[in-house]
């Protein structure tokens, strides 16, 4: 009974040490084995190790969804925009070309899909870039909501794009962030040290990100640039006056000038002019300026049809009938009744033909310059016309061609708005692509239909271009068919070396003139 002793038997020992650790080489475990080793040094993990990562943290997986939310919205959105191009979506209509807006969302979506592929690298070149491009976005969200006439272009759509692309740059900078606090948390937690090295992959991640981000900061300060640009343009006041049309839409421009009566008090008859493919202001109101102070004239008109000018876009689809029907609106507000004699260049003979069949009693006769015949509207209408006018569309908010030619060649915002570099300008860009969409659709239909309603009887005018004539048979096949709108054709002039625009040719401008003093004072 005397005879215990205080040493513990083997297997009890066995059971006390199991319980306190788990060594490799001991006996099996049971349920009192701790599973882990206590937290020393030694039992770190390999910083290569998958479970070494900062998605370990819920902040950091949550703003990873997050992103991926934000990304299914932007991209709708783009998809969204780039429709509108085509067809305008019912609110959607913006009173500018919709070009920015539509590249505000591709950079807003392109950053997210960057975020989103470097979101567990993070890097302070990419934290930089992502900081300068908020800074960037920042600015240009200022220029929009601060100059009346851009926040009205661009509308409600072109507001939100600017300032979507605003705070996903400023969302990416603070990913970054929270990546990278998380990622030196969990290594410092899992691996006993801030992993300073980086595996190939992950610096050619880096590297790949910090060049595509260098290329969106590039693309941002063409944009603001631009943008700049563009408010200086908009700052050019028009010489007559913007009405409302469609709804109160957008807005186009008119303007008039000479007496609306003569000495005797009697109304005169004044001219409307229509452009071609360049606004009215660039050279076809020159001659017809001219023959106002000549006195060969009393009063002429002339408006910018929706895109060119100083006349705002319409909503998509736009065929020549839609722009006749908001001229018609204009010039009712404006109180212009006319009677007309209308005088049309180019495309504009198009306009001017279905103006002419819905307003038949105050038209008293067309002048036709170098106009384009409706069978041959497939020179408008192309397919690969479109798409070359669509890819400048979307180009157009770089504005390299505008920021080197005020740069450079010394381009007032007079050239830009309705001067030589106007071609240049999204607004007609988007103009012109909407005429591209319908020539050969909705506005075919409708000159043919205004062609066999055009009184018979009204006196027609053509003067052709010697040289396009002569160039190429099919155009002068083409004006030979308006030679027959009417019984009642006064002339046919084919100008000897004359080009496009007629009146740039002393012999073409002087003829001119002529024909219109004689439309104007013939009695009908």
């Amino acid at each position: 009974m005397g005879l215990w002793s205080s040493r513990k038997p083997d297997d009890e020992v066995d059971n006390e040490d199991a319980e306190s650790s788990y060594r490799p080489g001991q006996r099996d475990p049971d349920e009192r084995t701790s599973l882990l080793p206590p937290a020393t040094d030694d039992h770190h993990l390999d910083p290569d190790d998958p479970a070494v990562t900062p998605y370990n943290l819920l902040s950091v997986r949550s703003m990873r969804w997050v992103s991926i939310i934000l990304l299914a919205i932007s991209s709708l959105w783009w998809i969204l925009l780039l429709i509108s191009t085509f067809v305008t979506p019912p609110a959607m209509h913006s009173r500018g070309s919709g070009f920015f807006s539509f590249a505000y969302a591709t950079l807003a979506t392109g950053g997210l899909v960057v975020l989103l592929i470097s979101y567990v690298t993070p890097s302070r070149s990419e934290q930089y870039s992502w900081i300068a491009l908020s800074i960037l976005f920042l600015v240009d969200t200022i220029i929009v909501l601060s100059v009346s006439r851009i926040r009205g272009e661009e509308g409600w759509v072109g507001i939100v794009s600017v300032i979507g692309a605003c705070l996903v740059s400023a969302w990416a900078v603070l990913c970054d962030r929270v990546v990278e606090y998380g990622k030196v948390e969990e290594e410092e937690r899992l691996t006993g040290r801030r992993e300073t090295r980086r595996s190939l992959k992950e610096w050619l991640s880096v590297f790949a990100v910090t060049i595509t981000l260098i290329a969106f900061i590039a693309l941002a300060v063409l944009f603001t640039g631009n943008l700049i640009i563009r408010a200086r343009d908009l700052s050019l006041a028009p010489p007559g006056t913007r009405y409302f049309v469609d709804s109160q839409k957008y807005e186009v421009h008119i303007f008039c000038l000479g007496d609306e009566t003569d000495s005797r008090g009697k109304k005169v008859t004044t001219v409307l002019l229509e452009g071609g493919e360049d606004p009215v202001e660039y050279g076809l109101e020159g001659w017809v300026r001219d023959a106002l102070g000549n006195k060969t004239i009393n009063r002429y008109c002339f408006w910018d049809r929706p895109g060119m000018g100083f006349s705002e876009n319409a909503p998509s689809p736009l065929s020549a009938g839609m722009a006749v029907d908001a001229l018609s609106e204009a010039l009712l507000r404006a109180d212009e009744t006319g009677p007309w004699v209308l005088v049309s260049h180019g495309a504009g003979g198009i306009y001017s033909r279905i103006f002419a069949s819905r307003h038949s009693t105050e038209v008293k006769s067309l002048l036709l310059i170098d106009a384009l015949p409706e069978s041959q509207l497939d020179r408008i209408g192309s397919a690969g016309r479109g798409f070359v006018l669509w890819l400048r569309g979307i180009l157009s908010p770089l504005g390299i061609d505008r920021l080197m030619g005020a740069i450079f060649r010394g381009r007032s915002r007079n050239d830009r708005v309705i001067g030589r570099s106007a071609h240049q300008n999204p607004k007609q860009i988007k103009a012109k692509l909407q005429e591209n969409l319908v020539a050969t659709t909705f506005t075919k239909n409708e000159i043919i239909a205004a062609r066999a309603i055009l009184p018979r009887d009204i006196p027609v005018v053509v003067t052709s271009s010697g040289k396009a004539v002569k160039a190429d048979k099919r155009w002068d096949d083409g004006q030979r068919e308006l030679t027959k709108l009417t019984d009642n054709l006064v002339a046919w002039d084919v100008v000897d070396h004359s080009p496009h625009e007629v009146w740039n040719d002393p012999q073409g401008r002087a003829l001119l003139e002529k024909r219109i003093g004689e439309l104007v004072r013939q009695k009908q």
